[in-house]
C-alpha cells in the first residue's frame, strides 16, 4: 500500500513546496494537505496516515493543538509527527517534545533537511520507501534536532560562522507575529532593519526600504551564497531599539544588483510573505502605521 503523508500549513506556498519534494523522492506517495489543524483532523477521520508534517503557527488550530489531539486518538498515538516552525529556541522545542512530537524542523529548511527527517521517521514506522533519497545529505539545523535535546545522536555541527555583516543585528530573536487580509495597499517607506534567514543556516542583515502586509523590499550586502528566486525565507523584523518585532515566513520574489555596475556590493531583494496569521498581520500593521 502507498505511503500516505499529511502536510499541514496555512501557507499554500510552503505546502506546495513540501509536496513537490516528497513526490519527487518517494515513489507512489499519497499526499493529503490542509491549511490548519482543524481541517487536518477532518481529513484524518476518513483515512489513516503514515506521517504528519505540520506547521506550529496556524489559525483556527495550531500545530501544538493538532499534535495533542492526535496523540489522544486511539489509532494515532504513535503516528510519526514532525513539527515545523520558524521558532527554533530551546524552550519551544522542549514544549514540542513534551507534547509528543517525533521530530522538529526549523524554517527555513532545505529539501535535504526535510527529506532526511521524513525518511528517518518513515523508517521508524516501518514504512521505508523502496527508493531512498538520491543525494540526500545529513546537513540539518542542529539546534532544531529533537535528538540533541533527548540525548540521542547529535546532528553534524553547523558550518563555521561567516564574517560579520555590517548590516546584521545579532540580538536574540523574539517571537512576533501576519491576518488573512486580501486587500493590497501601497507599500510604505520603512527605513527599518530585518534579519533574513534561509536554509542551511544562511543569514543576512537587511535595510528595509518599503513594506506592506504582502511584501518587504530592502537592501543587503552582496555575498557568495545569496538566495535564489522562490527560495524559502524567514524575516525577523526589528524595532528601532534593536529588538525583534515580528517573525514572518515568505519567499524570495526577486533579487537583483543594487547598482548599475558589475562590482556593486549592494543587492536589492523583495520578500513576499506567505503567512495567513491574523496576529502577525496585526503586528505588522501597527509597525507600518508608526513609520
Amino acid at each position: 500500500m502507498a505511503i500516505r503523508i499529511l502536510v499541514v500549513d496555512d501557507a499554500t506556498f510552503i505546502r506546495d513546496m513540501i509536496k513537490k519534494q516528497l513526490r519527487d523522492k518517494i515513489p507512489g506517495v499519497e499526499i493529503i494537505d490542509a491549511p490548519d489543524g482543524a481541517r487536518a483532523l477532518a481529513q484524518m477521520k476518513n483515512q489513516s496516515v503514515d506521517l504528519i508534517l505540520s506547521d506550529w503557527e496556524m489559525p483556527n488550530m495550531t500545530g501544538a493543538e493538532l499534535l495533542s489531539t492526535v496523540r489522544a486518538m486511539p489509532n494515532s498515538e504513535k503516528t510519526p509527527f514532525i513539527m515545523i516552525s520558524s521558532r527554533g529556541d530551546r524552550n519551544h522545542i522542549v514544549k514540542a517534545i513534551e507534547l509528543g512530537v517525533s521530530d522538529y524542523l526549523s524554517k527555513p529548511f532545505s529539501a535535504e533537511e526535510l527529506l532526511k527527517k521524513v525518511f528517518k521517521q518513515l523508517k521508524v514506522a516501518g514504512k521505508t520507501p523502496a527508493q531512498r533519497v538520491s543525494g540526500a545529505t545529513t546537513q540539518g539545523i542542529a539546534f532544531a534536532s529533537v535528538d540533541v535535546l533527548t540525548g540521542g545522536r547529535a546532528e553534524p555541527a553547523a558550518a563555521a560562522p561567516k564574517p560579520v555583516n555590517p548590516f546584521a543585528n545579532n540580538s536574540a530573536s523574539a517571537l512576533g507575529a501576519k491576518p488573512a487580509i486580501k486587500a493590497v495597499e501601497a507599500p510604505k517607506a520603512a527605513k527599518g532593519k530585518a534579519q533574513l534567514r534561509f536554509a542551511n543556516n544562511r543569514a543576512f542583515g537587511c535595510v528595509i526600504r518599503e513594506m506592506s502586509l504582502q511584501l518587504m523590499s530592502g537592501l543587503m550586502q552582496r555575498a557568495d551564497d545569496l538566495p535564489g528566486v522562490f527560495e524559502q525565507a524567514v524575516v525577523d523584523i526589528e524595532t528601532g531599539d534593536g529588538n525583534n518585532l515580528a517573525r514572518v515566513n515568505g519567499y524570495v520574489h526577486s533579487i537583483q544588483a543594487g547598482e548599475n555596475r558589475p562590482d556593486t556590493n549592494v543587492v536589492k531583494i523583495v520578500i513576499r510573505f506567505v503567512d495567513n496569521d491574523a496576529e502577525k498581520f496585526e503586528t505588522l500593521s501597527k509597525y507600518i502605521a508608526q513609520m
